[in-house]
């Protein structure tokens, strides 16, 4: 009863993913060196075979794009002609049987493997911070992921080296961290607009106790999404055809494309600016407003996710 085991909650997301552990009764966010919470869940591979990860490989990706692997959530647990939009991706998809595999220098990797160097990650700054070896961790996980993609997340988690001791339903996290903080009665929405996903559930909470009455959303829609949009206008402005793109230019773009969109929370309007590896340089100005609009029918399908849970929940 007095040995001290210690165990973590891991947020692997689309974009970015970090890890937490409960002390003195609360639970703490564990930061890296510098004290940053989150990590870059981008992974590039070097021809040795190891694996640079985080704000690093994020860094490195538009020089290496080839090996430079991002939203490895939105592939993990697919097979290729389930994922959208696999032939804008600035890496080489393998057309095989099966779930979907990269092509990298250090040869041929699963989403799985990606994820796990992302986890193995996470652990280590866990163990570091906590000082001792993890035995086991809570991974979170879209609502609307099916059971390949379930497996497939808790066998990037074995890969890792960590005991997933069960994955918990991101909505559900959510709730509870609100229920139980709030100890509030009634009936909740959860609307997750995240990277890759999108998840909508509807909770019914009281005292700390909770019941979900429906899941839904869009395993293939997110932020990465709205950036594509960004990166397509700002394409057509310039007169620049996809096709003439090198993949460390796409990548330029897409790097571009969401600093713009995040400038835009706060600013009217902005510059879009990205320098191809021509010499010559892509310019143009955008607004909220022709985000806002650009953007509205993804926003439009959210909502039309919500009301068909609300209609599965029968409220």
């Amino acid at each position: 009863p007095h040995s001290v085991r210690l165990a973590v909650g891991i947020d692997l997301g689309t974009t970015n993913s970090l890890v937490a552990a409960v002390e003195d009764g609360a639970p703490r966010v564990i930061g890296d060196e510098s004290g940053r919470a989150l990590l870059p869940s981008v992974v590039r591979f070097l021809p040795d075979g190891g694996a640079v990860v985080g704000e690093k490989a994020l860094e490195e990706a538009a020089s290496d794009p080839r090996n430079t692997i991002s939203s490895a959530k939105r592939l993990i647990g697919r097979t290729l002609s389930e994922i959208k939009g696999a032939a804008g991706l600035p890496f080489k998809l393998l057309d095989e049987p099966g779930m979907v595999k990269i092509q990298t220098v250090a040869g041929v990797k699963t989403p799985e493997e990606v994820s796990a160097e992302v986890l193995k990650t996470l652990k280590a700054r866990a163990e570091k911070a906590l000082g001792g070896e993890l035995v086991g961790a809570v991974i979170t996980c879209p609502a609307y992921f099916d059971d390949a993609q379930r497996q497939a997340t808790k066998d990037a988690g074995r890969l890792a080296g960590l005991n997933v001791l069960r994955l918990l339903n991101e909505p559900t996290a959510a709730a509870l961290a609100y229920g139980l903080d709030e100890q509030s009665a009634g009936t909740y929405i959860v609307y997750d607009l995240g990277g890759g996903t999108f998840d909508v559930s509807v909770l019914k909470l009281d005292r700390g106790v909770f019941q979900v009455l429906a899941t839904g959303g869009d395993s293939a829609l997110g932020g990465d999404d709205f950036d594509r949009s960004v990166a397509a206008w700002a394409l057509k402005a310039a007169g620049v055809e996809p096709e003439a793109l090198s993949a460390s230019d796409k990548r330029r773009i897409l790097a571009e494309s969401r600093a713009v969109k995040e400038r835009l929370t706060t600013e009217e309007e902005t510059l879009f600016s990205v320098k191809l590896e021509s010499g010559a340089r892509m310019q143009a100005a955008l607004t909220r407003a022709q985000f806002e609009q650009m953007t509205c029918g993804l926003a439009g399908r959210t909502i039309e996710a919500v009301k068909a849970t609300l209609s599965d929940a029968h409220l």
